[in-house]
């Protein structure tokens, strides 16, 4: 299993998100799991709009290279622009975990090198994984969230329903 996280202040970020969702199906991805959607304060750029901020559970056949490679082509696809770092941002993600795999290179660090200090990544994240235990973090993901400290506002938004992708079966039906 796979997490992405997704992040969106750009546009109708609610379809953003859910565009980004049903992009991944397909091609060996299956998304199996949503978080509720939050909305949260801009973090290292204040001057911008609230984001959007999920996480889906994937399983996928590709390597941790090619569903992140899958990911940029995401959001060269649904037109993310390169601004600043943390500014606006039509879609963002964010291989956060793959497996229990611990990578660090150039261009892909997994688990993702700053999740455990974002209160609007764990959070999503340890309500579709609680008891996940990423390689060279010291505990699950519920414990990793309970000793946060990120002073950064974070609400919820919607139910993880808002993210969910029917299935062939469902679209057919």
């Amino acid at each position: 299993m796979a997490y992405v996280g997704l992040g969106s202040n750009v546009g109708d970020r609610l379809a953003n998100l859910r565009a980004a969702t049903e992009m991944l199906e397909g091609d060996g991805c299956r998304v199996t799991v949503a978080s509720s959607v939050y909305e949260t304060e801009p973090v290292g750029y204040a001057d911008q709009d609230w984001f959007l901020n999920a996480v889906v559970g994937v399983r996928v056949r590709a390597t941790a290279h090619g569903l992140h490679a899958r990911l940029k082509g995401i959001e060269a696809e649904m037109g993310r622009r390169s601004r600043h770092r943390w500014g606006p941002r039509e879609i963002d993600l964010d291989l956060l975990l793959f497996e229990d795999e611990a990578l660090r290179g150039d261009d892909l660090t997994i688990p993702h090198p700053r999740m455990h200090e974002r209160a609007f990544v764990m959070m999503p994240l340890a309500e579709v994984a609680p008891d996940v235990e990423p390689p060279t973090m010291c505990g699950n993901l519920r414990e990793i969230l309970e000793r946060l400290d990120d002073a950064a506002q974070v609400r919820l938004a919607h139910p993880p329903a808002a993210l969910m992708v029917p299935s062939q079966e469902q679209r057919e039906a």
